[in-house]
C-alpha cells in the first residue's frame, strides 16, 4: 500500500511541476503579489457547487460516528489495526507532518509564481483561516465528547483524526482554488490527504473510523467556509452612510496572526 501511495505522489508531482512551469511565464511575480495584497473586490466568489456536494463529507462523518453504536463498524476498526500490526509491526514515520501542509503550501507557491487561483491572496487567507477555525473547533469539541482511546493507548483523544482533518481541509482548499486550472491539483491535494490518513493508522495514532471522520470534518469545514465567507467579507468590507470605506483583514507579523482594521476617510 505504501509503495502505491508513493508512486502516485511522484507521478502527480511530476505532472504538477510541468503545469506550473508553463504557467509561470504568464505573470510577473511582483505584480501578482501587489495585485493580490492590495486589490480586493467587493465580494468573493461563492462556492460554485451543488448542495449535494455536502452529502459526501457528511456521510464520512456519519460513518465515523456509527462506530460508536454499530458493532460491525467498530470491529472493522480492530481488524484494520490488527492487519497493520501483522504486516508492519515496527512501522513509524513523520511523513504525515509534511503531507499535512502540502496542499496549502502549493496554493501559496502557485500564488507567488503568478498562477492565480479563484480568489485573491487576501481572500484566500481569510478562507483558509475560517476553514481552520471550523475544523479545529469542531474536532476539538468532538474529541473531548467522545473520549476514545488511541490504538497506541497514548490518550483518549482519538476521534476524529485531527491530522487527517487538516489534510483534507487543505486538499479541498486547493481544489476550490485551482481545480478549474487543472484537475491534477485536486489529485495532488487529495492524494497527500489520503496518505496522511494512512500514515496515522500505520503509526497506531488512529483507528480507521477516526480517519474517515477526520476526512469528512476537513472537507465539510472548507466547503462551509466558502459558503459563509462571502457574507462575512461583505459585512466587514463596506461603505458607511457617509461614504467611508472600511476593511478588516487578517495579518501575520513576527509569527503572530491577527486582524487589522482600516478606514478610508
Amino acid at each position: 500500500m505504501k509503495k502505491i501511495i508513493i508512486a502516485i505522489l511522484v507521478l502527480a508531482s511530476f505532472k504538477a511541476n510541468a503545469q506550473t512551469a508553463a504557467d509561470t511565464t504568464k505573470k510577473n511575480v511582483i505584480d501578482t503579489i501587489k495585485k493580490n495584497l492590495f486589490t480586493a473586490p467587493d465580494t468573493v466568489k461563492k462556492l460554485h457547487s451543488n448542495p449535494k456536494s455536502l452529502i459526501a463529507p457528511i456521510v464520512l462523518i456519519g460513518y465515523g460516528v456509527s462506530s460508536f453504536v454499530i458493532h460491525p463498524v467498530r470491529r472493522f476498526d480492530y481488524y484494520i489495526n490488527g492487519e497493520i500490526q501483522k504486516s508492519d509491526p515496527h512501522f513509524h514515520t513523520n511523513a504525515e507532518t509534511y503531507f499535512l501542509f502540502t496542499p496549502i503550501a502549493l496554493v501559496g507557491a502557485l500564488d507567488l509564481v503568478g498562477v492565480s487561483g479563484k480568489n485573491t491572496l487576501i481572500d484566500q487567507a481569510g478562507l483558509l483561516a475560517l476553514s481552520g477555525a471550523f475544523v479545529g473547533g469542531s474536532e476539538e469539541i468532538t474529541k473531548k465528547l467522545t473520549h476514545r482511546e488511541r490504538p497506541n493507548g497514548a490518550d483518549n483523544l482519538s476521534f476524529p483524526s485531527g491530522h487527517t482533518g487538516l489534510a483534507f481541509m487543505g486538499a479541498e482548499f486547493l481544489a476550490q482554488e485551482y481545480s478549474e486550472k487543472s484537475p491534477i491539483y485536486t489529485v495532488i491535494g487529495y492524494t497527500t490527504a489520503v496518505a496522511t490518513g494512512v500514515f496515522r493508522m500505520y503509526n497506531r495514532d488512529h483507528w480507521f473510523s477516526d480517519v474517515i471522520a477526520g476526512a469528512g470534518f476537513g472537507i465539510l469545514s472548507t466547503k462551509a467556509a466558502y459558503l459563509v465567507y462571502p457574507y462575512l467579507r461583505n459585512a466587514l468590507t463596506h461603505k458607511d452612510k457617509k461614504g467611508r470605506s472600511t476593511m478588516i483583514m487578517p495579518t501575520y507579523q513576527n509569527g503572530v496572526p491577527g486582524m487589522s482594521f482600516a478606514m478610508r476617510l
